[in-house]
């Protein structure tokens, strides 16, 4: 067919799926690839493309793939699309041949058994290996007989051995990028199409491909580069942040809102941005519409420190908000904020004090997308910020040093945080049974390390939803043990309402292995050592259970 009727169906003004040039032989030294993109226009549906003859030959599979031995789909021949339309994902907008939202479900290699692939698609029958991210075997591609003029009709059919089932993950995530079409469709528009000059809101990063940009203004640095130390781009352990009873007062400190969201380090190095939390996990692909808006920022290299919060209507970061956000329909708005840069253009800026390398994250971000926000400084007497604070429902603040350096990984007073309501991680060790009309447990058991010893602080019962107890019951079942993992349990009788856990009621816990940290917001530590009031806030994907000790108040660095 080649690119004609492609090319005349799309309005490459107004679409950004690649135009393409003309057919690209394949090389002969690696396999040709196959692509299958899950493609919600007016019908979802599946298009299988087959790279032959330097283009993606291409059938529609309203039904998708067959998946067990025999079981056969129909599959309608479209025009061959471009090599680079392999990935191509994002949205074509309405009024476009095709308008809908484009995932790149899976994608790979593929070989034909026993013949040429144009051979076998003249022939009407294409025995198939796929070698895939998610289909891997064999399925055949048999052409039917044409009882009309319309496009070729073909069945779609499972051969060799049945595919082990795709899981529900897998089935609504991306092979390029593992976002869903929900996530796709609610980023910044279409993405990256090879070769193809595009505006900067609409790249997207992916893990595994360098994405082509334009020439870029680079952000001018306020000193002279030669007196830095060089630096590569690279994480490193955030600087932390020292709870203190009281806040610092004078002129040597600044202070900043304390977001209650997930710290992540946003590292831009070789044409990619990553997204790395304080435990050096990639949350790049979790928060892909934060990551594409990252990559855009006007510096080819760097490392910028932030927190990834979600906000509720009166623009406060809630922690509950941002667990959820994976799980509820009407997703809430989320961004990065931004307060510390710790390298730009291969230079290590972490000795530089910390009014400067804000000077600099500043004008590096000032005309940045919308997801991303500048944490700026608060520069008034400490009173009135407390108060100000408080009265706008925030539950604290972080004081820093006007000239401290950066101290990767340490806690070493020059940063600190004061809280005016209590909140802070616990490691979960069981549960207890549910009761009354409630599904899958009662109470999570939560408690802190005292060096190698876990320690039992509480009972949590409230905080949760449906979705929330199914979701948290499901990862339970895979951490089960026998024995009870806290050292100080169980804990006297006492009067009704607390929070320990007694003898007997031990008997009727689920013991877990304590490898999941959440977050607690409670009004106090009673005196027998137990939180009053808790409420659960979500797990802390970003903090390992070791790190999670009882937080006692110091005295500030004066």
């Amino acid at each position: 067919m080649g690119l004609t009727t492609y090319k005349a169906r799309r309005n490459f003004k107004r679409t950004l799926e690649p135009p393409g040039g003309r057919a690209k032989r394949t090389s002969k030294s690696r396999a040709p690839l196959f692509v299958v993109q899950k493609h919600a226009a007016s019908h979802l549906h599946y298009d299988f493309r087959l790279e032959m003859d330097g283009v993606l030959k291409s059938w529609a599979v309203p039904k998708g793939f067959p998946t067990r031995k025999g079981d056969r789909r129909l599959a309608v021949q479209v025009e061959d699309h471009p090599i680079e339309y392999a990935n191509f994902e994002g949205t074509i907008p309405q009024g476009n041949y095709g308008a809908g939202t484009v995932m790149v479900w899976d994608k790979g290699a593929y070989e034909v058994r026993d013949d040429e692939p144009l051979h076998a698609l003249e022939s009407g029958k294409i025995h198939l290996a796929l070698k895939g991210i998610k289909l891997k075997g064999d399925w055949t591609l048999v052409r039917m007989r044409s009882r009309s003029s319309g496009k070729p009709q073909w069945l779609l059919i499972k051969s060799g051995e049945d595919l082990k089932p795709i899981s529900s993950r897998a089935e609504n995530e991306s092979a390029l990028t593992h976002r869903s079409l929900d996530q796709i469709a609610s980023s910044n528009g279409p993405q990256w199409s090879s070769n193809r000059k595009t505006t900067p809101a609409r790249r997207t990063i992916t893990s595994s491909r360098t994405v082509s940009r334009e020439p870029r203004p680079k952000a001018a640095m306020t000193l002279d580069a030669k007196k830095l130390p060089r630096g590569k781009p690279r994480f490193i352990p955030p600087m932390q942040c020292l709870l203190v009873e009281e806040l610092p007062k004078g002129e040597d400190w600044l202070y900043e809102i304390k977001f209650d969201g997930v710290r992540a380090l946003a590292i831009k190095a070789k044409n990619k941005l990553s997204l790395i939390s304080r435990t050096a996990k990639d949350l790049s692909g979790k928060y892909p519409e934060i990551t594409q808006a990252i990559f855009e920022l006007p510096f080819p290299e760097g490392v910028m420190d932030g927190e990834v919060v979600a906000v509720d209507a009166q623009g406060r970061s809630d922690f509950q908000l941002l667990q959820a956000y994976h799980l509820v329909e009407h997703k809430p708005s989320i961004f990065y904020y931004a307060f510390d840069l710790l390298n730009l253009e291969g230079r290590d800026l972490c000795d530089l004090p910390l009014v400067r390398r804000k000077e600099m994250l500043q004008k590096l971000i000032v005309n940045a997308p919308e997801q991303v926000r500048f944490s700026a400084s608060i520069q008034a007497d400490s009173a009135r910020v407390m108060r100000e604070m408080k009265a706008r429902g925030l539950e604290g603040l972080i004081a820093k040093q006007r000239d401290s350096r950066y101290e990767p990984g340490r806690r070493s007073g020059a940063w600190v945080k004061f809280k005016w309501s209590l909140e802070q991680e616990f490691v979960i060790g069981g549960y207890t049974e549910p009761k009354g009309s409630r599904s899958y447990f009662g109470a999570i058991l939560v408690g802190y390390y005292e060096g190698d010893e876990l320690v039992f602080a509480s009972k949590v019962g409230t905080g949760f939803d449906h979705t929330s107890l199914k979701s948290l019951y499901d990862r339970f079942q895979k951490l089960v043990r026998p024995a009870c993992p806290f050292v100080n349990l169980p804990t006297p009788r006492t009067e009704r309402g607390s929070l320990g856990v007694t003898a007997a009621e031990m008997k009727r816990c689920t013991w877990l292995e304590p490898c999941l940290v959440c977050q607690i917001r409670f009004s106090e530590w009673t005196r027998d050592g137990h939180l009053r009031q808790p409420v659960f806030l979500g797990l802390r994907e970003d903090k390992q259970p070791r790190e999670v000790v009882r937080e006692r108040p110091r005295s500030a660095r004066p």
